[in-house]
Formats: structure tokens, C-alpha cells, sequence
């Protein structure tokens, strides 16, 4: 490995740093992005039973609101409950709005790296390229210092791919997971709203 960062040149710390950020990335935004704990089983059945018990007092829904993504949102629905639609209504979005951009954390970074590493990638063929050069001489080249050029131009371009690839994959099924998520929570919510509206007025 270190034999390959050597042909690689100085460029290739570039995308081993990339590489890093991508890889913390992809864990960060896998642990965080569990079915577990954001959504919860049987979670909305749970607040119902609450609510039917009449146990949803402050400190019920501030742990509610604590415990997941969707435990929050629904949180905000049972706290807002005795407030007119519009308002309800308005202050669940604005939840959604926040839990939106939590969800989406960090993936915008994955997406810049899919698009970063080949450029960077390129950069580096573009440092062999001029290695290349340097070795050209009419009269006879440094063979040592062309096949040094060559390996700096290749193994960027690759490793830059390399990284690219996972990046956008990655990025691509967290992004789709997310509007899962955001689908779901936002269906479960508007039961939930459905059923306050049916419930007479304390």
C-alpha cells in the first residue's frame, strides 16, 4: 500500500483525505439513519394509547419528543391538540421542516464528494501528465522518472473513481431511505391530526 501512495505522488493525500471524510460520512449517516430509532415499532400506536388514556401531559410528550424522529413529530400533534387546524397544522409543519433537515445532514457532502474525487482524480493526471513532460527530451528521457509520471496520472484517476463510486451510491440510498422516512412520519401525523379533529373539544 505505502509502495502504491509513493507512485502515486503528492497528489493522492488529496484523496486518501477525501476518502477518510467519506467513509466517517457513510458511518455517521448509517447509525443515524436506523429504522430503529427513527422510527420506532409501534410507535404511533403507543401515543394513541396514550392520548386515549389521557396521559399525555408535558413530561409525557417532551419523552416522547426526545426518544425519535417520529416520536417528535408526534409529540408536536399531541401537544398541539387543543389548538384550532391552522395552527396545529402550522406548528407540525414546522417540526417536519427541522426533522427534514436533520435527516438530511451531511448528505449533501457525500453528493459534493461523488462529484470532487474524479475532479480531483484528474487533477492528479494532470500532475503526471506534466511529469511526463518534464522527463520528455528528444536527446533521450529519464525512463524512471516517465513510468513515474504515468503511475502518478493512473492510480489518481482511479482511486478517484474508487471513491466517487461508494460516495454517490451511498448518497443516492440515504436520500431515498430519508424520503421514506419523511413519507411515513408524514402519513402517521396526519392520522393522528385526522383523529384529534374527531374528538370533541375538552
Amino acid at each position: 500500500m505505502l509502495d502504491i501512495i509513493d507512485a502515486a505522488g503528492w497528489p493522492i493525500w488529496l484523496l486518501i483525505a477525501t476518502s477518510v471524510i467519506t467513509l466517517a460520512l457513510i458511518i455517521e449517516r448509517a447509525l443515524a439513519l436506523r429504522g430503529s430509532l427513527v422510527m420506532p415499532s409501534g410507535l404511533p400506536e403507543q401515543v394513541l394509547e396514550l392520548m386515549r388514556r389521557q396521559q399525555d401531559d408535558p413530561d409525557a410528550i417532551l419523552r416522547l419528543a426526545r426518544g425519535s424522529a417520529m416520536g417528535r413529530i408526534l409529540a408536536e400533534v399531541a401537544a398541539q391538540r387543543q389548538e384550532d387546524e391552522t395552527r396545529r397544522q402550522d406548528a407540525i409543519e414546522a417540526v417536519g421542516r427541522d426533522v427534514s433537515w436533520r435527516l438530511n445532514r451531511y448528505l449533501g457532502g457525500l453528493s459534493t464528494i461523488s462529484v470532487i474525487a474524479p475532479l480531483l482524480g484528474l487533477f492528479g493526471t494532470v500532475v503526471g501528465m506534466i511529469e511526463i513532460f518534464g522527463a520528455y527530451d528528444p536527446a533521450g528521457g529519464d525512463p524512471a522518472q516517465l513510468a513515474h509520471g504515468i503511475a502518478i496520472a493512473l492510480y489518481n484517476t482511479g482511486f478517484g473513481i474508487l471513491i466517487a463510486i461508494p460516495a454517490l451510491a451511498f448518497h443516492r440510498y440515504f436520500r431515498s431511505r430519508v424520503e421514506y422516512f419523511l413519507h411515513t412520519m408524514e402519513r402517521e401525523a396526519g392520522t393522528l391530526n385526522r383523529l384529534i379533529n374527531r374528538r370533541p373539544a375538552a
